[in-house]
């Protein structure tokens, strides 16, 4: 069998100043092309969120629980999440852990990274009631005015604050994935509850006390205020 002998490639052979100067070249035409979108103009869609809408049966909307972490909020958006399924609802679940895991594994937990982080769920819980679906955000979601920026996103009436509300003492007593020993014993900083305060909302759409109930009870309560959205309008 006879080898061949690939032929070098024309940047192969460029010299060091002459590779360098095209990488500067190439840097420059990026840099162009991003001046070129910071001011990026909406694409028009032919497609609307009420025609999504309507096909699925639905009103899209944004449950959104925030909490004390160990609160109870990735646990009753999975059996509201499960309840809505069987009735036929389209839905998707974002979790606060689990989109730590991928969108947002490149932020920790100091104040900056955890508005960054409200923000770029609320952007995505966004684009997924363009496409009619009911969205469920379990979230710590510590700050009122990062919550509120969520809120503003969305029109009057599809964002429901849900306050999942459990004493810090309950939660540090259940201590599910052991964190609040962990924090408690400085393992880990900027902790909600132990090194940095959690605000609760002022006037949420609904109050879920976890120690009133079963988790399935307080799930079906959470049922009733979404079941207007089960509808088309």
């Amino acid at each position: 069998m006879t080898s061949r002998t690939s032929t070098p490639l024309p940047h192969d052979r460029r010299s060091p100043d002459a590779t360098s100067a095209y990488h500067e070249d190439q840097t420059d035409a990026l840099c162009a092309n991003a001046a070129n979108l910071t001011d990026p103009k909406r694409q028009s869609i032919a497609v609307t969120k009420r025609e999504r809408s309507m096909i699925k049966g639905q009103r899209p909307a944004v449950i959104w629980l925030t909490g004390l972490s160990g609160a109870g909020k990735s646990t009753i958006g999975n059996l509201v999440e499960r309840k809505l399924v069987t009735r036929g609802a389209h839905t998707i679940l974002l979790d606060g852990d689990m989109l730590r895991c991928g969108l947002n594994e490149d932020l920790g937990f100091t104040s900056i990274d955890r508005r960054e982080n409200i923000r770029r769920v609320g952007e995505v819980a966004k684009l997924m009631t363009e496409a009619g679906l009911i969205v469920i955000c379990a979230l710590i979601s510590p700050f009122r005015a990062e919550r509120l920026a969520v809120r503003r996103l969305f029109a009057p009436g599809e964002f429901v604050e849900v306050f999942v509300d459990t004493p810090l003492q309950a939660c540090v007593a259940r201590d599910p994935k052991g964190l609040y020993r962990r924090a408690l014993a400085n393992e880990i900083a900027n902790f909600t509850g132990i090194h940095q305060p959690y605000e609760p909302p002022e006037r949420p759409e609904l109050i879920l006390r976890t120690l009133d109930g079963s988790p399935d009870q307080v799930a079906d309560r959470l049922l009733e205020v979404i079941q207007p959205f089960l509808t088309a309008v």
